[in-house]
Formats: C-alpha cells, structure tokens, sequence
C-alpha cells in the first residue's frame, strides 16, 4: 500500500470485481475479524439484500448492518488497477504499508501482512478442527 492508501488488486481479481461492467467494487469492514472484505458490486447487492431480509428486532443484525454496511464504500479502479482505501477503512484493518490480498470464495479479503500471517498460524494450530468443517464439505 502506498502512502496515499492506494492498493494495486492482482490481475485475476480485477478480472472478477470489474465482470459487473462499469459497477465499481465495494470495501468493507468486515465483523469477525480486523480485515477488509472487497466484492464485486452484484455480490455486495446480495450482500445487502441478505441482510436486508434479517430481523430489525434482533441487536446483531443492527450490529453486522452498522459495521459491515455503514462503512462500506465504492471504490473504482484506477487506470493502473488500484483502489484507495479509505483512512477509516485502514484504520479498521490497521493496514500501514504491507499488505495480504487473499482470494476467499466470492469476495476479496485485504489483510495487514503481519496480522494475516499471525491468523494463517492460529489456523494451522486448528487443523483438527478445520479438517473435520472441511471434511463436512466433502473436500
């Protein structure tokens, strides 16, 4: 990430954000964890619709809706293929300068480099639970 917050978003995934047409992508916070979540701008409208059908009643719902939704902004690419996060997104991320970009099914996941390793390892020390969510899936 440069010092204007901009992030350089890898060839293959641009491809994916920008087949919506000229619908910019949209970057949110996401709520279980420190990171940022970037999804194409159908994926985000399913995203809201999904949300928009929960309970008003229930104080996680409003909770997911104010975090996930009410900081979430469009962000087009530049010519170079960048997008500029936002500063209260970075703050959200605690993204300084090094940076992950993970592929995670239908959205993008925008990491700072040490804390995503630091996951990546709490993961690893979970195989066992892990492997039986994925043996659930039957990978």
């Amino acid at each position: 990430m440069d010092a204007k917050g901009r992030v350089s978003i890898p060839a293959g995934f641009r491809t994916e954000l920008q087949a919506d047409g000229d619908a910019p992508p949209v970057l949110a916070a996401l709520v279980d964890c420190r990171a940022l979540g970037l999804y194409s701008n159908a994926h985000w409208l399913e995203v809201e619709a999904a949300l928009a059908r929960m309970s008003n009643m229930k104080p996680e719902v409003q909770a997911v809706r104010r975090m996930l939704v009410s900081g979430a902004e469009e962000c087009g690419l530049d010519g170079q293929g960048r997008i500029l996060i936002p500063p209260h997104l970075r703050e959200h991320g605690g993204l300084e300068r090094e940076i992950t970009i993970a592929g995670v099914g239908s959205r993008i996941e925008i990491w700072d480099k040490a804390r995503f390793d630091g996951e990546m390892e709490r993961l690893r020390n979970q195989a066992h639970e892990i492997a039986s969510v994925a043996a659930e899936a039957g990978l």
